[in-house]
């Protein structure tokens, strides 16, 4: 089996598909999110990353599948270690002190340790086309939570344009229907 065949398998035996989430269970989503990643010509480590983003839960959804204190190690040994650590550090993201200005300070704040990691160029950037693309799905799937969740995309994505891939980027303009901003000279 392949190592998302491998993931889905354990999601399934951790009861993700028994959480309601958006457009259905938790498990729906989390399929629809790499899907997505993968469509947009996300890196495969991405894509595993985009499988299991909500294994620690997150600060917009708190049930976990995993304890980040003491099963890292298992979610590593099917995922690897750089997919893991994404999937860390997106579910332990404390969303209100980063997101607005992370394109400003690079950096991340955990909501579980509260320190702050500054990341690099690539680290960002799947950061942040994790961080769209769960967004996107969440706000096509959510029809409740539209009235908030769109304004607030449509002011935050053009803040994280120089960190998002292109591809992830465009699919936000579209189902936002904004026109990308120029970057400054």
């Amino acid at each position: 089996m392949s190592t998302f065949q491998d993931l889905g398998s354990l999601l399934l035996v951790r009861g993700a598909d028994e959480l309601d989430h958006a457009g259905g269970t938790l498990y729906v989503h989390l399929h629809r999110v790499a899907k997505r990643l993968r469509t947009l010509g996300a890196s495969e480590t991405l894509v595993i990353a985009g499988l299991a983003h909500a294994a620690y839960g997150t600060d917009g959804f708190p049930t976990h599948l995993f304890d980040w204190q003491q099963e890292r190690p298992v979610l590593e040994a099917v995922i690897g270690t750089d997919a893991e650590l994404l999937v860390y550090r997106y579910g332990s993201c404390e969303r209100e002190t980063t997101w607005r200005d992370l394109a400003e300070h690079n950096t991340v704040t955990d909501r579980f340790t509260g320190t702050s990691e500054e990341l690099t160029t690539a680290e960002l950037r799947d950061f942040v086309d994790l961080t769209i693309v769960n967004e996107l799905d969440v706000l096509e799937h959510a029809p409740k939570l539209e009235p908030k969740l769109r304004p607030f995309l449509q002011e935050q994505i053009p803040r994280w344009q120089s960190l998002a891939s292109p591809a992830v980027l465009a699919d936000a303009h579209r189902v936002l229907d904004v026109q990308p901003q120029a970057h400054p000279a």
